[in-house]
């Protein structure tokens, strides 16, 4: 793992001495291969400042990754949670006189729901930017803080309209949280260790699910000069603020300026990464690795994925209440019969992450095996009766809770982008351009779903059955697609190896001895 004080220091590092495979763009090789040591990537000042020994035993490198376990995943965690827990508020407000209040008549509700990725969308970009120029915790603290005050207005909506407009801000204060998070993860884990990470925080949607809907029903029976549903914004408006402080002042915002680690910490959490080769952290914007962005195949597969397996998430985020009432239960029980749906997800979310990071290459094949759970559950949801009880009651209760895995297939979709994009700009555009197919998913699924066709909602169903189906398609050819392009890397004879490492000029696209996950 030594790297040579002569590679740091070098105004230009030329290319690989192998041929260039035709993965690599049209242009002069040495051209491609200058590094910008002005633009540089923040982590080579650090590798080039210490003088220590520079290789380190695994047991120093487990104790690292410890640390920054303990200090990175509960504040990314709690984060999710609360973001989750306030965008899909709206679900269990409903059943507590939201509807009613601000007569969210016909597909108004629908639209109230939707609307909330409108705003996401809009936002993601600028997020994204604002963190690769700015201090990664104070963008973090700022977008929370932001979209407390905005969930806390929520109280003071008094009709649709005003509805509409808090849920479109509030998905614009959102909309940098999952992008930043998924930088977060790559730029302190190795890529075999960011599926895992991606799914602890992630899973946090479901673990909150647990919690809930018992604060929320109890909320939603304070007796007072407010409607119950009031409350429960009010509530999580005060919470969410207040956590910004926290993510303000103690989020570690990379390995090279995260607090409470010595020199020696600081440089294996840095040197450690460069088996990534895709660079740790750079503050400027460089438009070519955005061109080539969109000129890969993959991540329009990705995107393509986001998109399709986000409709499934209509009917958990925003009907999941309402649809349990349809098969026959009361306010209270509906509202408890939401539960289990988050136990589910969540060990939906960390098994296939788990296993991602278990097992070499089987991240497309968890991928697979989520979008089958989701077209078994979108199947019995449509085709079972429900109108008798006993087992057929309790069918259409498993497959509520099993149409959950949809966000299992997402948690590993995020660390793929990650993980196969190599240039500190390209990996940030990336991540918030994934969002944009997430956001457009979210936003047509509950549109799916009309008030006319309650309590079946049979065209949702079959609108979730086919898409699960189309993503589940497209997830299998991302795979052979990046077998292919590390296949023809192979042959080309230009091993995997890390000289580019810390290379952010250098994109997965332009150096040959990167190798694609899948």
């Amino acid at each position: 793992m030594d790297i040579s004080r002569a590679e740091k220091e070098q105004d230009v590092v030329e290319a690989h001495d192998a041929p260039p495979t035709n993965d690599v763009d049209d242009g002069s090789v040495a051209e491609m291969y200058k590094v910008d040591t002005v633009h540089t990537d923040e982590a080579m000042k650090v590798l080039a400042a210490y003088t220590g020994n520079q290789t380190w035993t695994p047991k120093e490198e487990k104790k690292v990754t410890t640390k920054i376990d303990k200090r990175l995943l509960p504040i990314l965690a709690f984060t999710y949670a609360l973001t989750y827990y306030d965008k899909t508020m709206i679900s269990q407000a409903a059943l507590f006189g939201l509807r009613t209040d601000l007569v969210l008549t016909g597909n108004r509700y629908s639209m109230a729901s939707a609307i909330f990725f409108l705003g996401f969308l809009c936002g993601a970009y600028p997020a994204s930017q604002l963190a690769q120029r700015f201090a990664i915790e104070r963008v973090a603290g700022g977008l929370v803080l932001l979209w407390g005050i905005c969930f806390l207005l929520t109280a003071t909506c008094f009709n649709w309209q005003s509805l509409y407009v808090q849920r479109f801000f509030l998905g614009f204060f959102e909309a940098g949280v999952s992008p930043i998070f998924m930088l977060m993860v790559g730029q302190f884990y190795k890529k075999d260790e960011q599926a895992l990470r991606m799914g602890v925080w992630y899973a946090a949607s479901g673990m909150i699910t647990l919690v809930s809907p018992l604060v929320n029903y109890g909320l939603g029976h304070i007796s007072g000069s407010l409607s119950p549903w009031r409350y429960m914004y009010i509530v999580g408006g005060i919470v969410t603020t207040l956590w910004s402080v926290v993510v303000y002042l103690f989020m570690p915002p990379d390995p090279i300026r995260a607090r409470g680690f010595n020199e020696r910490e600081r440089y294996i959490a840095v040197a450690r990464l460069r088996t990534n080769n895709s660079g740790v952290r750079n503050t400027h914007f460089k438009k070519q690795h955005v061109l080539e962005l969109f000129r890969d195949e993959k991540f329009w597969m990705i995107f393509a994925q986001a998109f399709l397996s986000m409709i499934a998430s209509g009917p958990v985020n925003t009907f999941m209440p309402i649809i349990i009432s349809g098969f026959g239960y009361n306010t209270l029980n509906s509202l408890l019969l939401t539960i289990p749906a988050g136990a589910f997800g969540a060990v939906i979310i960390l098994s296939t992450t788990y296993t991602s990071y278990k097992f070499r290459n089987t991240r497309t094949i968890a991928i697979l095996g989520c979008e089958i759970l989701v077209i078994i559950a979108s199947v019995l949801i449509w085709k079972l009766p429900r109108h008798s009880s006993g087992g057929s009651k309790g069918g259409l209760l498993f497959a509520v809770y099993m149409m959950t895995s949809y966000s299992g297939g997402w948690g590993v979709i995020m660390g793929l982008s990650i993980a196969n994009s190599a240039g500190y700009t390209k990996r940030v555009v990336s991540s918030s351009a994934i969002h944009v197919g997430y956001c457009l998913g979210q936003f047509t699924a509950p549109l799916l779903f009309k008030p006319k066709d309650a309590p079946e909602y049979a065209p949702g169903f079959i609108a979730v059955l086919v898409t699960a189906a189309a993503s589940a398609g497209v997830n299998v050819l991302y795979r052979y697609v990046c077998i292919w392009h590390n296949s023809r890397r192979d042959r080309a004879g230009i091993p995997e190896a890390y000289d580019h490492a810390y290379e952010d000029d250098v994109t997965d696209k332009m150096n040959p001895q990167f190798r694609y996950v899948y």
